[in-house]
């Protein structure tokens, strides 16, 4: 599988593309802004002759979801995500004014994930990791082919997710990742919402919030 990323809007958060020679693609947290992320997106999809067949949310606060309505209109494609975010999707449009942003009501998702089902696109297959805490309906989405998990603002390198947002809890976050990803085999390598990636290996042994818990 090839993971490709780029990061988008004034949050910086991390758009991930999915490929693996099929053809088809997967997106997870579309990211899209503006017009001019709008088209670094679709430009880098038609010079690799892909087709976005599953979009996936790991979460619903805005900065992850500002391109559904793109994959919506462009590509005909609803996203998948968890039905307890959707507090955070309704309340999408507030949260931007409240950055000093704005943007559509986003598209009502395609369909529900809840965590333990598998998602497909061409020959791949993602395993849904659900990991509350930094919002209620937070979703890791697990390749164990090709050893790699997407976190979204669960998991960083070093680091956490806020829990200060509504729908936050912090010992909720740090049991979902003590019990839910941490049990992934130590070279998994972590895709996150933001940042760079590490290794599953790496968080269990260095990172501040679990040390001498």
């Amino acid at each position: 599988m090839e993971i490709r990323k780029l990061v988008f809007n004034p949050i910086s958060v991390n758009t991930y593309i999915l490929s693996d020679g099929s053809g088809d693609c997967a997106i997870i947290d579309c990211g899209c802004y503006d017009i001019k992320e709008a088209e670094e997106f679709t430009t880098l999809l038609d010079a690799g002759n892909l087709k976005p067949v599953l979009l996936l949310n790991t979460h619903c606060h805005l900065d992850h979801i500002f391109g559904d309505r793109l994959m919506q209109e462009r590509y005909g494609l609803g996203a998948l995500c968890h039905h307890d975010d959707m507090m955070n999707r309704k309340r999408a449009v507030d949260h931007a004014r409240m950055f000093g942003l704005s943007m559509e009501p986003p598209p009502e998702p395609a369909g529900y994930l809840s965590g333990g089902e598998k998602v497909c696109f061409g020959n791949s297959e993602l395993e849904v990791i659900h990991v509350p805490g930094h919002a209620p309906g937070s979703l890791a989405f697990y390749s164990k082919q090709d050893k790699a998990v997407f976190t979204g603002d669960a998991l960083f390198e070093g680091s956490i997710g806020r829990t200060d947002l509504p729908g936050g809890n912090h010992e909720i976050l740090l049991n979902s990742i003590r019990d839910r990803l941490f049990i992934l085999p130590a070279d998994t390598v972590v895709y996150p919402g933001h940042g760079n990636t590490t290794l599953i290996g790496d968080e269990i042994r260095f990172n501040p919030y679990f040390l001498h818990k």
